[in-house]
């Protein structure tokens, strides 16, 4: 077993996208769900915060003339319909799962309730949460940090389509460095863009470890999370 008992996993809306980019790839979803199910049964505790972009991006809309905060209660309840997608991958895999949400909206999915989240991991249950924090302006990439410390994580994993934190894009730039390990003013003050900055600052001021790797990579969370393999790039203090 790693060294992570109790743990956070982000992902991006644009990882259940697959190849097409925009939209919701059932093969993608059902790949995501089978890795999650593979370490689920391990006796360790996974939440999740799913993001919205492969349906609804809000910057995007702002640029366009949106108001902000309309454009981010629009992607917010975009993360939701993919929480429904994955709680529904799943649970056809066996694994119980429930979904919370911080916008209310009870016929689809249990309001986030701490203590109740928290009971559902000590079940054995994977717990998604969705609709970002709840709030315009916060990322989900904060509502996961936010998150991770509300249920006592051991670590957030942010989940990508690279195998980790480079100096610059891997895909424009061959050359391009992979940090095998980082703290959270190396990657603030490099401004590397995996993670806003109020995700990393509070993790940073929770003692939050921060794994970025390559959900799509063969196995590779159940080499992070069961196998204790060092995969990706760790984020510390």
């Amino acid at each position: 077993m790693g060294p992570y008992k109790r743990v956070l996993l982000k992902l991006s809306g644009e990882i259940l996208a697959g190849e097409a980019g925009f939209g919701l790839d059932l093969e993608a979803v059902q790949k995501i769900a089978r890795n999650i199910a593979e370490v689920a049964g391990a006796g360790l505790k996974i939440a999740l915060v799913v993001g919205g972009g492969n349906i609804f991006r809000g910057i995007q809309a702002v640029d366009k003339g949106f108001d902000r905060a309309q454009a981010d209660n629009m992607g917010m309840l975009a993360t939701v319909i993919n929480a429904l997608a994955l709680q529904d991958a799943l649970e056809r895999l066996g694994v119980a799962t429930r979904v919370q949400t911080a916008i209310e909206m009870r016929e689809l999915a249990e309001p986030f309730i701490r203590r109740k989240a928290l009971s559902h991991l000590e079940k054995g249950r994977v717990v998604i949460f969705a609709a970002g924090t709840g709030s315009p302006y916060f990322s989900t990439d904060t509502a996961a940090a936010l998150r991770a410390a509300e249920i006592g994580a051991d670590c957030v994993l942010k989940g990508t389509k690279v195998d980790g934190i480079y100096d610059k894009d891997p895909v424009k730039h061959p050359e391009a460095k992979r940090y095998a390990n980082l703290t959270y003013l190396d990657a603030l003050q490099r401004q590397l863009k995996v993670m806003d900055a109020a995700a990393f600052s509070l993790c940073m001021e929770n003692g939050i470890p921060i794994v970025v790797f390559n959900i799509n990579g063969e196995g590779n969370l159940k080499k992070l999370l069961v196998d204790g393999q060092n995969v990706g790039t760790l984020v510390t203090s």
